[in-house]
């Protein structure tokens, strides 16, 4: 068992001391679970009209694409993710399935088949009336949350299905973005310390070797627009971090000295974004005389692209040019207590729905967030409205 100890955190008119509903019955009023995800090709062929819907709106031309494309090019124009959600599907309806609970699970991508319409479709042809929504970004930001949310509410739009007041179809709300949930935290302990093992059986000196954890970079003005969320961008990572390198420390009985990097940035070089990258860190560690590290890609669910790319080869190549001895810990992918903490997650959702009392569960300083997000939170740039709304928030609830 972890040395933290989890917090809970009670809300809502009734009476409850569990962190989630256990029985079956209290799914209700969902009778769906939307797994909601970035998408990415399934080939060479796919790439670019992928990267175009990745891109919309910024009119990047298609040569500068292919160049992007490079990266799933080297891995043959497929990116893992596809597969890495169909494995994480399964994994969420065998946990239902052994609570007793049936809840269909229905999966869709912003970027990519099946897209948002595709599962919408599915959903409605199914009868759904009540879905609960999963995104696969643990951290609250415009491209962790507000964008599957403005997705949504234009699909619905196309639909003919969006009012003034939200969805005229099918209801969706969403769950509380989850990077402070015990799950997803000792999910995170657990990739580390198998990090650590690993590096020894390399040689590398555990007692010294420094933690990065890694995150996808955004824009500065993305990182402001997140405070009204509850607390910015990368101040969730630190909150997290701060907990996994407490626990990593007290189970290898000695102090893990750490540091949040970030990788991925694009854009225009004259635009800020968060910093160190990855790579330069490991430069800064190496003049240090830093030798033994443990990459953890904590801002990720899965083993996809920018994993796969920028951690596993381009910061892979950084530490042995730099006489690094580097191991990359794992994902939470589809490990046990990140998949329970899920379900767990669907479940306070329904309490909330059915305006029950409960408790919630979170790990770190800064408590949990809303399920039902803030007017104008998450904005792209900071200050500057969209236009463009946004399911599951106080000014368009669902």
């Amino acid at each position: 068992m972890p040395s933290y100890s989890p917090q809970t955190t009670a809300a809502g008119p009734g009476a409850r001391t569990s962190t989630a509903p256990a029985a079956a019955a209290e799914v209700r009023p969902y009778d769906a679970l939307l797994l909601y995800s970035f998408g990415g090709p399934n080939k060479p062929e796919d790439v670019v009209p992928f990267l175009r819907n990745v891109t919309v709106g910024k009119g990047i031309p298609d040569e500068r694409l292919e160049e992007v494309g490079e990266h799933y090019y080297g891995f043959g124009g497929k990116s893992p993710i596809n597969e890495q959600n169909l494995a994480l599907k399964a994994a969420l309806e065998e946990e239902l399935a052994d609570r007793g609970i049936d809840l269909p699970v229905v999966w869709g991508n912003r970027n990519w088949e099946p897209y948002t319409r595709d599962a919408v479709e599915q959903l409605a042809e199914a009868g759904a009336q009540r879905v609960v929504a999963l995104v696969t970004s643990a951290f609250s930001s415009y491209s962790g949350c507000r964008q599957y949310r403005e997705d949504l509410a234009l699909t619905l739009d196309a639909r003919g299905e969006l009012g003034a007041d939200g969805s005229t179809g099918i209801q969706f709300d969403k769950v509380r973005s989850y990077f402070n949930h015990p799950g997803f935290a000792q999910a995170n302990i657990d990739a580390v310390l198998e990090g650590y093992e690993a590096l020894a059986a390399k040689g590398g000196d555990v007692t010294e070797a420094r933690l990065v954890f890694v995150t996808h970079s955004i824009p500065l003005t993305m990182e402001a627009a997140s405070r009204i969320s509850h607390a910015t961008y990368s101040r969730q990572h630190l909150d997290l971090a701060r907990v996994v390198a407490e626990e990593v420390s007290a189970r290898l009985g000695h102090e893990v000295e750490w540091n949040l990097t970030f990788c991925s940035r694009s854009g225009p070089p004259a635009q800020p974004w968060l910093e160190p990258d990855v790579n330069d860190h490991l430069e800064s560690l190496a003049a240090d005389d830093v030798t033994n590290v443990v990459l953890s890609p904590i801002g990720f669910v899965s083993d996809h692209m920018e994993v796969a790319y920028d951690l596993d080869t381009e910061a892979m190549e950084t530490a042995a040019r730099l006489g690094i001895t580097a191991v990359r810990a794992g994902t939470v992918g589809t490990r046990a207590p990140f998949v329970k903490g899920l379900v767990d997650l669907v479940l306070e959702r329904a309490a909330i729905a059915r305006d029950e009392k409960f408790t919630e569960a979170v790990v770190g300083e800064l408590g949990p967030f809303r399920s039902v997000c803030a007017p104008d939170c998450c904005l792209r740039r900071d200050g500057e409205p969209s236009g463009i709304p946004a399911l599951c928030s106080t000014d368009l609830h669902r």
